[in-house]
């Protein structure tokens, strides 16, 4: 997508650290590998993943990372996550980064430690010792979720970075005959925008602590974040930079001796070099942030960043996603599991918090709130993760989803236009992508037994939102039935989307006995059928006067055009409300296959879409690197040809997924895409959030223990499951036969066995 801790029970204040737990250290290796020990976060990095190999916890607030580039020198869609696998160089370790986003932004406050002499620029990647990024080797990387470590061949300084919920904690053992530096530069910023740096503050406290803010002009326009540092030794020596005006301070500190020079620097273009002579030790560094002060920054240091223990820092994250990933217990190959707990990692990184110690959070107002009694997380792509990763979020921690839907709720409350959140982070709106996707997400939760919110409040909101005239061209939708394309780019899309958020927004209503809200959204579920064109065969966007847009090309894709990242093709089959409905307009069974058919066999040149980055991943038409599409390959069920699906999921997942740093074929987008692998390879898919029902797929690992948040345990199991076997002979659901179509959601919180027979030839 473009543009555009497992305690339940404990009360939800305290559910924001519960992954934080003592622990001796790390897993040995005489024992069975650990869920940690299997996850490679290299998986991402490379190709058109935009993940980011850095440190963090389960939906942790902080991610210090390094940052291979910046859009000085690249294109800054290509490095959305600050990294990528095949740059020679580091340029430093920033704090922030979006796992997998279709969008840049984020890197703030990056570090850089430094033996010897210290060059003020990052220099060009291609011409060394140029500037102060440094070459580096994937030979001296260790990844690990919560931790990374990686050694600077110009310096031979060994970094280590490590995480906690607020507080990223830095490692860097210098070598002992070059003095050491940390060079902090508060000019870059993942986002290629010309002046996007406005303000900036930095200052030495008399403590030592460092301190300060800076606002962007970035993908959320006006954003502020703040941070706060301390080294684990003092510094015998400082400067900071004004790069505006060229003014330079320079500060000298020993026992006794007060500062000489001002301890603040203000601008947009501000630096700082942080001198310790020479160390025969590792040199810490703390950094705290905060959306809101530097005086929360320095109290979320004081909360959460005592000591300088780096090992049991290290240690408590992994403990942390180990508690995380064991909510499943998989089966299999190494590749095969690797690539589940990788895909289940990445799933977990998002939403982030975005709420300090005290529960200060910003709002999209842009004014400060206080939480009381949840946590607020931000960091939602709603187009992309209402599709799997929040219903995967609703089955495995209903804890977290709860405090998710508060969070969305309260930023709607906030919101200057009344409106739930889009794309929006650290709080704040950046208005990209279509559709009112939070409410799939809140009425999934709902419909899933998520509770601790006010439901009635939600549903609100939720109207609030699908009557709202700042979505593009509500207003004709609601009246005309679609949205009309002279008055709204990529309006067929648009009516699309419109009408499944409207239909889960219906689901929840009745389910509420909210009937007239019911009644109303139902109505306006069917808007789709107002885009079939029985003479083209495809779902077009039309004009004001009704008629279609012309001329019509469906394999014509561009970003202002009828569809959302995607062509006609693509969106022929976004009707996941009511597939049925869409089969029989088709035609029928026969008729439907043999499209679906050709939407995947079809010979596309990939050149095609250049100009849309996102639409990546192509078999055919059909394109896994981008959303729109993700549940396609299940509608072959629908029209009772399952072996078609379980053939079409045999071919996504050899050619979309491997476990190599390119092993995703497009933006993971916040864990959707991962998601999709998780579900797919349990069997089974939720085609449309919000009807509480999955449609049966087949198995990829031979066997999966869910641990159920209600205490119970759903198992799944594979019988005969290889390459030679395929295909599924039957289905059974504790000892009773299934369907070979669907799965409901109360059958799997029941807990009990769903267990796969395989065969080698297709069951017709």
């Amino acid at each position: 997508m473009k543009r555009r801790p497992i305690l339940y029970g404990l009360p939800v204040m305290l559910a924001a650290t519960a992954f934080i737990f003592p622990c001796s250290g790390h897993a040995s290796m005489q024992h069975a590998p650990s869920p940690a020990d299997m996850v490679d976060p290299r998986i991402g990095t490379g190709g058109a993943g935009h993940t980011f190999p850095g440190a963090s916890i389960p939906f942790g607030m902080i991610q210090p990372s390094p940052d291979t580039a910046m859009p000085e020198f690249h294109h800054a869609y290509d490095w959305a996550g600050g990294y990528q696998y095949n740059d020679p160089t580091i340029m430093g370790f920033s704090q922030t980064h979006f796992s997998g986003a279709g969008h840049s932004d984020l890197g703030d406050w990056l570090l850089m430690p430094i033996a010897g002499d210290v060059r003020m620029e990052p220099g060009d990647p291609a011409k060394p010792l140029s500037g102060y990024r440094s070459r580096f080797r994937h030979a001296t990387e260790e990844e690990h979720p919560g931790s990374y470590s990686v050694t600077l061949d110009d310096y031979g300084v060994r970094a280590e970075l490590t995480a906690g919920l607020r507080v990223g904690w830095h490692r860097y053992t210098f070598p002992t005959d070059k003095p050491a530096h940390i060079l902090l530069d508060l000019r870059p910023s993942i986002y290629d925008y010309p002046g996007k740096v406005l303000w900036t503050r930095l200052r030495v406290r008399s403590d030592g602590t460092v301190s300060g803010c800076r606002t962007t002009r970035g993908w959320a326009p006006g954003r502020t974040t703040c941070f706060a540092m301390r080294f684990s030794r003092p510094m015998v020596a400082r400067t900071l930079y004004n790069r505006e005006t060229n003014l330079t301070y320079h500060g000298f500190r020993g026992p006794g001796n007060a500062p000489v020079d001002p301890d603040e620097q203000n601008g947009r273009a501000v630096e700082a070099v942080f001198d310790f002579g020479t160390l025969s030790t590792p040199l810490g560094v703390k950094v705290a942030i905060s959306p809101i002060s530097e005086t929360n920054a320095i109290a979320n240091l004081e909360a959460e960043g005592r000591g300088w223990d780096f090992d049991a820092r290290r240690a408590d994250a992994t403990t942390a996603w180990n508690r995380a990933l064991s909510v499943i217990d998989v089966s299999g190959s190494t590749d095969q599991r690797t690539q589940f707990y990788t895909a289940l990692y990445h799933a977990m990184l998002a939403p982030t918090l975005s709420m300090d110690a005290n529960g200060d959070y910003r709002g999209p107002d842009q004014e400060v709130h206080k939480a009381r009694g949840f946590g607020f997380y931000s960091t939602w792509s709603t187009w992309d993760v209402y599709r799997a990763q929040q219903p995967l979020m609703a089955l495995l921690r209903p804890d977290m989803s709860s405090q998710f839907v508060r969070s969305l709720l309260a930023a709607q409350q906030a919101s200057p236009v009344g409106v739930l959140p889009i794309w929006s982070y650290q709080g704040l709106e950046t208005w990209c992508m279509t559709g009112y996707h939070a409410v799939p997400i809140i009425a999934d939760a709902y419909l899933a037994g998520v509770r601790g919110f006010n439901a009635d409040a939600a549903l609100d909101a939720m109207v609030a939102s699908a009557t709202s005239p700042v979505y593009g061209d509500l207003t004709d939708y609601m009246k005309l039935g679609y949205v009309p394309i002279d008055r709204e780019a990529e309006a067929g899309s648009k009516t699309l989307e419109y009408a499944y958020d409207d239909w889960s927004l219906a689901r929840m209503a009745r389910a509420m006995g909210r009937t007239r809200i019911a009644e109303t959204f139902e109505k306006r579920a069917r808007n789709w059928h107002n885009e079939w064109d029985s003479q083209t065969g495809f779902l077009r966007a039309r004009l004001s006067t009704g008629e279609f847009h012309t001329p019509f090309d469906p394999a014509a894709a561009a970003y202002g055009s009828d569809y959302t990242e995607g062509n006609a093709w693509q969106y022929l089959w976004y009707v996941p409300q009511d597939v049925p409905g869409l089969i029989a307009t088709m035609g029928g069974n026969e008729k439907f296959t043999t499209r679906l058919d050709e939407l995947f066999d079809t010979k596309v040149d990939p050149a095609r879409f250049k100009n849309v980055e996102d639409i990546s991943g192509l078999i055919g038409w059909y394109a896994h690197g981008n959303e729109p599409g993700h549940h396609i390959a299940y509608l072959y069920d629908y029209a009772g040809a399952p072996w078609k699906t379980q053939q079409r999921l045999q071919q996504i997942m050899d050619s979309q997924y491997n476990a190599r740093p390119d092993g995703l074929a497009g933006n993971d987008d916040l864990g959707q895409t991962s998601a999709w692998y998780l579900f797919t390879a349990l069997g089974f898919y939720p085609v449309a959030p919000g009807s509480n029902d999955y449609t049966i797929g087949r198995p990829f690992v031979p066997k999966a223990v869910i641990h159920l948040p209600n205490g119970r345990i759903f198992t799944m199991v594979a019988d005969g499951l290889d390459a030679g076997h395929p295909y599924v002979a039957s289905v059974t659901l504790n000892g009773r036969t299934q369907d070979l179509l669907h799965l409901r959601h109360e059958d799997i919180l029941k807990g009990g066995e769903l267990r796969f027979v395989m065969q080698a030839t297709p069951k017709r």
